[in-house]
Parts: structure tokens; C-alpha cells; sequence
């Protein structure tokens, strides 16, 4: 049976079988679930929360079709209660979140969902899914617009990128952390962001000469000419740029750029630099690629390469330095009794919970993690926003999640904009969420 994206059996099998307990207890009370993150990488000294714009679409359209319920009969595991109550299935809980583009630290609740209980535990997995992807990317992508102030950064990863999904939404993460643009076209189509694209080695070496492919692409591309010139000598090529911007511009058509796309990127960048600018293209720009990250760019650049944008991929759609997040959802609340996990390492914090950022002299001071209902100094971060089942306000755009991020990163303390480790930002846990976790502990031993 073929399976879309969106179909709720994109689930672990667990969900399932829990659910078929809690429907033969009657256990429909309702139940709450955040998702947060344990414990920061240390390459990490901040995160960015993002993906709740697809968490809020998976929700809203959550059901099972009538192909699916015929699967899950046919596997012979599941009972016709539960059969039913899936063919009938609509979301229909209430979410708090933090807006996307939002700056996170460890502890601290993303998105926590209030339903019934078999509801709230089936959407597990597949919120997870989402919203860990996009939050780890966006945190690598915010890295290297730290470390690249200023320069064109595009996305390039979707050749290695794990899937279709994992492409597009890294696009997403990547553009609202600052990025310029992507290569991948289907990002450009479903969310609006800028499609950038030069040429492959290949075309020129289909071509007979370097010059003549030069030619035929820029004719071809009369607006958007940036050639790939490392697919035999860089500078050699440079060369022979400088006298088909000659030729080409009796034609009115201006090379924008070249591209490097390996070896030594610094000396090659300056010879290129060298040869344009002795051969009348200074406005021809140098753009960079091949196996760059945040290290590399703050690198390049440090070291005064005159390189004007870069593109990467493989190492940011991945995030290879660290491809997962310690993240989880875990019940917090269940008929109206806090709930928590005590296990060694893994103990969480219970109930409904609210984070509070204070701000001093412009800057992140610290926040506090408390119940909600307890207010605490400064702004909270999480607000309501889904109802009965459905979103209480329009998605926002994409440019609004990217300014919201800009403007915290102007308020990040100076150390955590590094790259290197710095030392943690300060969460504290008030004094009411550590009683409500003692409460929640006699409440098991009772």
C-alpha cells in the first residue's frame, strides 16, 4: 500500500499498541506532553527552535483513511475498539509553543500539547520528527551566518541530504537561521525562498574547450552568469574569463561571478581576486563552495579571503558535527496529577510549564522555568497556538520567523555567539516547579 508523508502511519508501533491499552482502560482523560531538549551538544551553545508551522499542519490534518484502517485490520494485532476510535480519529487538543526562530536552552519546553491522552501519544513520533530536524539544522545553519556576517550563503545540500523531506526542510531551517538562499528548486516553489544555481563540472567537460562552455552558458544565462572555473586550472580560468567578459559585453552581458569549488580556497580566491581586478572585472564576485561549515568559514575569512559568498551543503544539511539532538516528549501531566520520569539522567520536570527570559542592558541575563501560572520577571515564551484542534492565528511568514531570529541573536551574550564552547547559559527552575516535582514523587510512592 503506498504511504504518503502525511499519512499517521508514519508512527512508531508503539503508539499503537499503547493506545489499544489505554482505550481498554478507558484511560481518555486528558494528558500533557512537552518537547524539549535534555541536554545542549557541547558544540552547541544555543539552539533554534523551528518546524511548528509543519507540526500544526500534521495535526490539523490528522486522520486515517479508510486504506490505512484495511492495513492495520489486516495485520491481525490490533482490536476493533481500537479500529474504531481510529477511523473516527481528528485532533483535538490545544498546543503551546514558542515561536519559531526563537533562541532555546536545554530543559526548556518547545511545543507542549494538552489532549486527550490516546491523542497526545499517538502525534509522538511524528512531532518529534519534525520539529527536532528543522531545530537541529536552523541551530547549525545560525552558526555559519555568525561566522560569515554579512557574505551571500546558500544552501547546496540536498544531493546528500537524507531524503526529500530532509532536503526541503533543511532549506527552511537554513533560510529562516539567515541564510541568502538554497539551490533546491522545490523550496523556492512551496515556501518562497530565493533559488540560487551556477553550473556543474560537467558542463564543461562536455564542452570541447573551457572558453566555449564559458560562452554557451553565459548566452544561455544572459542575467545570472557565475562560472565554475576549477574544473581544470583556476586561475588559468580566471584568465580566460577576463577576456570573455570582453567579448561577451559588445553583446551587453556582464559575468556576476565565479565559482571555487576546490583545493586550496584562500590562495586561489586571492589569485582570482588578483586577475579580475588587473583585468577590469572588480565587479565580478567570488563565490566558494566544497565541504564548508561554520569552522571553515570563520577560517576563510579570518584569514582575508576575498571570498564574497559561499555555499554549503553537505555539512550543514546533515549537521555532521552533531546529527541529533538529546530531544524528547514526555508526559508531564495526566488527569490532572503532575507526572515525571526519574530515571537516572533522564528525570524531567513536571506539569504545565512556562519559560521567563529576562533581559539586562540589552542583553539574555537568564531564564526561568517555572509552572504555568507562576509569573516571573521578563517575557514569556511559549503562548498558545492551537485550540479544539485548530490554529488560533494565520502561519506566519517566513521573513517574520527570520527577523524574530536576527533580533534575538543581537541580544545572545557575546560568548554564546562564538563558535567555540562557552560557559552555559543560566536556566533556573523556580522554587513552585521544584515543589510540583516533589509532589508528583509522593504521588507515585503513595
Amino acid at each position: 500500500m503506498p504511504v504518503s508523508l502525511t499519512s499517521p502511519l508514519l508512527t512508531d508501533l508503539y503508539q499503537l499498541t499503547m493506545i489499544q491499552g489505554y482505550l481498554a482502560r478507558d484511560m481518555q482523560a486528558p494528558a500533557v506532553f512537552e518537547f524539549f531538549v535534555r541536554k545542549l551538544p557541547r558544540e552547541r551553545n544555543f539552539l533554534v527552535a523551528a518546524g511548528l508551522e509543519q507540526a500544526l499542519e500534521y495535526l490539523e490534518g490528522l486522520s486515517f483513511s479508510e486504506e490505512e484502517i484495511d492495513w492495520l485490520r489486516g495485520t491481525g494485532r490490533f482490536r476493533p475498539d481500537l479500529l474504531r476510535w481510529l477511523e473516527k480519529l481528528r485532533f483535538t487538543g490545544s498546543v503551546w509553543a514558542v515561536p519559531e526562530g526563537t533562541v532555546v536552552f536545554q530543559d526548556e519546553p518547545i511545543l507542549r500539547v494538552v489532549a486527550p491522552l490516546p491523542q497526545a501519544q499517538l502525534v509522538e513520533s511524528r512531532l518529534i520528527n519534525l520539529l527536532h530536524f528543522q531545530s537541529l539544522i536552523a541551530s547549525k545553519a545560525v552558526r555559519c551566518v555568525l561566522a560569515a556576517p554579512g557574505k551571500l550563503l546558500v544552501d547546496f545540500g540536498m544531493r546528500r541530504a537524507h531524503g526529500a523531506e530532509a532536503a526541503l526542510y533543511a532549506a527552511r531551517a537554513a533560510w529562516i537561521a539567515g541564510f541568502s538562499g538554497t539551490a533546491t528548486v522545490s523550496a523556492g516553489a512551496r515556501f518562497g525562498i530565493p533559488v540560487f544555481g551556477t553550473m556543474a563540472h560537467s558542463f564543461v567537460q562536455a564542452h570541447d574547450s573551457e572558453t566555449e562552455a564559458f560562452r554557451d552558458f553565459a548566452r544561455a544565462q544572459p542575467d545570472n552568469v557565475v562560472l565554475l572555473i576549477d574544473t581544470y586550472d583556476t586561475e588559468r580560468a580566471a584568465h580566460k574569463v577576463v577576456r570573455l567578459q570582453r567579448e561577451l559585453a559588445a553583446e551587453g552581458i556582464r559575468i556576476r561571478g565565479v565559482r571555487i569549488d576546490s583545493g586550496d580556497l584562500e590562495r586561489h580566491a586571492g589569485n582570482v581576486r588578483r586577475i579580475l581586478d588587473e583585468g577590469g572585472c572588480g565587479h565580478v564576485t567570488i563565490f566558494s563552495s566544497g565541504s564548508l561549515d561554520e569552522h571553515r568559514l570563520a577560517a576563510l575569512l579570518g584569514a582575508g579571503a576575498p571570498i564574497d559568498g559561499f555555499g554549503v551543503g553537505t555539512l550543514l544539511d546533515t549537521s555532521a558535527d552533531r546529527p541529533y539532538l538529546d530531544c524528547a516528549y514526555k508526559l508531564e501531566e495526566y488527569a490532572g496529577v503532575p507526572r515525571r520520569k526519574r530515571s537516572e539522567g533522564k528525570a524531567t520536570w513536571p506539569g504545565r510549564k512556562q519559560v521567563w527570559r529576562q533581559v539586562r542592558d540589552g542583553l539574555f541575563h537568564h531564564d526561568v522555568l517555572t509552572v504555568q501560572g507562576d509569573p516571573q520577571p521578563g517575557r514569556a515564551l511559549l503562548r498558545e497556538v492551537m485550540r479544539n484542534g485548530r490554529r488560533l492565528e494565520a502561519p506566519e511568514s517566513l521573513e517574520v520567523i527570520r527577523v524574530r531570529l536576527r533580533e534575538q541573536l543581537r541580544m545572545l551574550p557575546e560568548p554564546l555567539r562564538g563558535l567555540a564552547p562557552a560557559p552555559p547559559y543560566e536556566v533556573r527552575v523556580s522554587p513552585a516547579l521544584q515543589a510540583l516535582a516533589e509532589e508528583a514523587d509522593r504521588h507515585v510512592r503513595d
